[in-house]
């Protein structure tokens, strides 16, 4: 109930700015004698009927956090309280990097949605591989909170050499996260989302399974693609998936249309590039998800992003074939809560 008001005062406050104050004040809040219990039991539902197992790995349940809430792995234990299943780090690039000027995040609180062109701004590979180092030490592993290594490319780093950098990423990473996802289609690397083609995917998942596979537990790796695919390229992502035997799909990324918003036209032009997520991506990631579900053998999984704000949401994308769900501009709009509520709904 006190969300709404706390999220008219965020929303007050640049986008960028108000993420990280409101991460902060949780963490400050988590700190505290009792502090992560409190807020456990006031946001996250706990039922052994959610436990879920998907490529290998038991998760407590199927609402994850998508890629990007947390790009340096600095509030797990936090997101962990909250109730989430899962959370995706990342994207994490070997070398640290700034991303794009800001202003880089933009609400369209009229359609539930956001616009960022982040440009994979994180801390770096052996940043973020100490710093799970180190919540790794403190961690119960025996409560089913996964992590996921959501990498990438740096932006300096030409598209034919990408694949050395996914490697990296993958070496360094390996046993501090429970899976991982190869992103590709993010819209706001230039040139990233030409990596969807088939070839280039066979050759970055070629190298990184012919290290993967000399590992005593080999990781699962997921592919993160775009809404904006067309049929010929889903069909390719579909036959390579099935060629090289994926672990699972994530779909789906951020969308570069804007059609169909009840957002001013000049004020999305006045924001300029960057991909949408939120509500108006919801029908979209639901037909590319279909189309996946349905052509996919049960071995590859799809895991379900993009305009999942309600349990509602989430139960049509399970039923539907989804393995698992995860959310990132509903938990802006929804609050803090959004783990737990969508958790309770579908015991």
């Amino acid at each position: 109930m006190i969300y709404p008001i706390l999220r008219k005062a965020f929303f007050t406050m640049p986008p960028e700015k108000a993420h990280y104050f409101a991460m902060n004040r949780l963490k400050n809040i988590c700190s505290l004698p009792g502090g992560r219990s409190i807020i456990n039991r006031l946001c996250a539902h706990q039922d052994p009927k959610l436990k879920t197992k998907v490529f290998g790995l038991q998760f407590r349940n199927p609402v994850g956090l998508g890629a990007g809430f947390d790009k340096n792995a600095r509030y797990l234990r936090e997101l962990e309280a909250l109730g989430f299943g899962s959370v995706e780090i990342g994207t994490v690039t070997p070398i640290g990097q700034p991303g794009n000027p800001q202003p880089r995040l933009f609400r369209l609180p009229a359609d539930k949605a956001l616009i960022n062109r982040m440009g994979f701004n994180n801390d770096g590979a052996a940043a973020i591989r100490a710093r799970l180092a180190n919540w790794r030490e403190k961690q119960d592993l025996q409560n089913g909170f996964i992590i996921g290594g959501n990498i990438g490319k740096n932006k300096i780093t030409e598209n034919e050499d990408a694949w050395k950098d996914y490697v990296i990423c993958f070496q360094q990473l390996f046993d501090l996260v429970d899976y991982f996802t190869v992103n590709v289609s993010s819209p706001n690397t230039p040139g990233l989302r030409a990596l969807q083609d088939k070839e280039s995917l066979r050759k970055i998942f070629s190298e990184i399974e012919n290290i993967n596979q000399g590992r005593i537990r080999p990781k699962p790796v997921l592919l993160k693609i775009a809404p904006d695919l067309n049929e010929a390229q889903l069909e390719d992502i579909l036959s390579l998936a099935t060629e090289i035997n994926l672990s699972g799909l994530v779909a789906t990324n951020t969308t570069i249309a804007r059609s169909g918003l009840t957002t001013d036209v000049a004020e999305v032009e006045a924001i300029g590039a960057g991909g949408l997520s939120g509500r108006p991506v919801k029908q979209k990631a639901t037909q590319v998800m279909d189309y996946l579900v349905r052509r996919l053998p049960e071995s590859i999984p799809v895991v379900a992003s993009g305009g999942i704000f309600t349990p509602d949401d989430a139960r049509m994308r399970l039923k539907a074939g989804a393995r698992l769900v995860q959310v990132w501009t509903g938990f802006i709009y929804e609050g803090p809560g959004i783990a737990g509520k969508i958790s309770k709904q579908l015991c």
